[in-house]
């Protein structure tokens, strides 16, 4: 198969996978925005700071720049993370379903 294709079969298949679990990872989008914004609050952080270390402490696991000071904010914080790994996960494995999707089967 063409690479053109392959890249095109795999495009469409990510795409339909993801629209798939897209109630899941909008779920767990709205979840790391909300628990950073309660952490902004309650640690006195703007609305902006707020997104920013949510978005950072869920994909990345964090730059530090922004870190939580109470115990209540970073046992939140830790379900931003667990939250973030779980977005990641989902991707992955729908990413890894397309691939499997089109791989051409090897019968010999």
């Amino acid at each position: 198969m063409a690479s053109r294709t392959l890249r095109r079969n795999f495009v469409i298949s990510l795409f339909f996978g993801l629209r798939v679990v897209w109630p899941i990872l909008s779920f767990l989008l709205m979840l790391i925005i909300a628990l950073g914004l309660v952490i902004g609050r309650i640690e006195g952080w703007k609305v902006s700071e707020s997104i920013y270390f949510s978005f950072v402490s869920g994909l990345t696991i964090g730059y530090g720049d922004l870190a939580p000071k109470t115990l209540s904010t970073r046992f939140l914080a830790v379900l931003i993370g667990f939250c973030g790994v779980l977005f990641t996960a989902l991707v992955a494995a729908v990413a890894v379903k397309a691939l499997t999707a089109i791989r051409p089967d090897d019968k010999s």
